[in-house]
């Protein structure tokens, strides 16, 4: 895994360090260091020195840094000169960009790939009100909606998936892009009960599509009640395999649900790079498997499908072995 060192003027990268993780969970191979008062340049170097070398993946380290052209920068700058090939600095530290740092390491295992990555959100967190302060956007070419396929008068689902991330970075681009959705809707009783999850949820969401944050009950009120969305096109996402088969049960007309990242937690096991499971997690998909629910498992459009069935045999053999 990637690791991450904060760097910061005062106590600010620790601050932020503990934000990030009341909102994403405690991150393991993370460090800040600060400059204080009474210290020089030499004195952060060496702690800078040390919180790399505590680091479990060393050749791969990304730097959050607050400021470009400050100490803390000029210091990782001089570290990062010798590892230019592998390591990456991003300089204007805020928390979606930590956030989405978090999130990254999860499916990228460079420093460079998730530097690229996570500008753009570090700068779409950026907000004003009243809006009419915000700065306008530059006009973009208009781009050729697809067809909805669906009938008058009803919703059509252009992708349901299961990713414990929830909107991030690949959803925002590769599949929006793919799946062209006028909304994305994350169903969830436990982030519709989190202020702050949805907020970051809908600062999230790309130009031009419309993100919401609903219970399971009230998606399935929806799809059962759906002639005031005609021609709107739904991309949902589901933190969990347990969340859409209790959306599917209620009536919710899925056929075809997207596996995509499933983070790995105490009791569970981790047959690849992005899928963890428990017995519960097996049973479930084997469940809607009987019910005829189709499986796509993939990150992003543009990898090649992976079978479930034999990714969770190797998770079921694990689990056995660990009993």
């Amino acid at each position: 895994m990637v690791g991450i060192v904060i760097a910061s003027h005062g106590d600010f990268a620790k601050g932020i360090k503990m934000s990030g993780s009341m909102i994403f969970g405690e991150q393991k191979d993370v460090q800040a260091v600060t400059l204080q008062p009474d210290m020089g340049p030499d004195d952060l170097k060496a702690k800078l020195e040390e919180a790399v070398s505590s680091l479990e993946d060393q050749e791969q380290v990304l730097f959050l840094v607050d400021l470009w052209g400050g100490t803390p920068f000029n210091q990782v700058n001089g570290l990062f000169e010798a590892h230019k090939d592998k390591w990456a600095i991003v300089a204007g530290l805020n928390l979606p960009m930590l956030i989405e740092a978090y999130a990254s390491r999860l499916s990228m295992n460079s420093a460079q790939e998730i530097a690229a990555h996570i500008i753009e959100t570090a700068k779409d967190g950026v907000k004003v009100r009243p809006e009419s302060l915000q700065p306008k956007e530059a006009p973009k070419a208009a781009t050729k909606q697809a067809p909805t396929g669906g009938q008058p008068g009803s919703l059509e689902y252009v992708l349901a998936r299961v990713d414990t991330r929830l909107l991030h970075g690949q959803v925002a681009t590769a599949w929006t892009k793919t799946t062209n959705p006028t909304r994305i809707i994350v169903v969830s009783d436990n982030v519709a009960k989190d202020d702050l999850r949805k907020q970051m949820i809908m600062q999230a969401a790309p130009a031009g599509v419309k993100a919401h944050v609903i219970p399971i009950n009230q998606m399935i009120k929806i799809a059962k009640d759906d002639k005031h969305f005609g021609g709107q096109r739904a991309l949902l996402l589901f933190e969990t395999p347990q969340d859409v088969k209790k959306a599917i049960d209620g009536g919710v007309p899925l056929k075809t649900v997207n596996v995509g990242s499933m983070a790995h937690s105490v009791g569970k096991v981790q047959p690849n790079k992005v899928l963890a499971f428990d017995q519960n997690d097996i049973d479930t998909y084997k469940a809607m498997e009987k019910e005829g629910i189709k499986f796509d498992v993939r990150k992003v459009p543009t990898d090649s499908k992976d079978d479930l069935d034999s990714i969770m045999k190797k998770a079921q053999d694990e689990l056995n072995k660990a009993k």
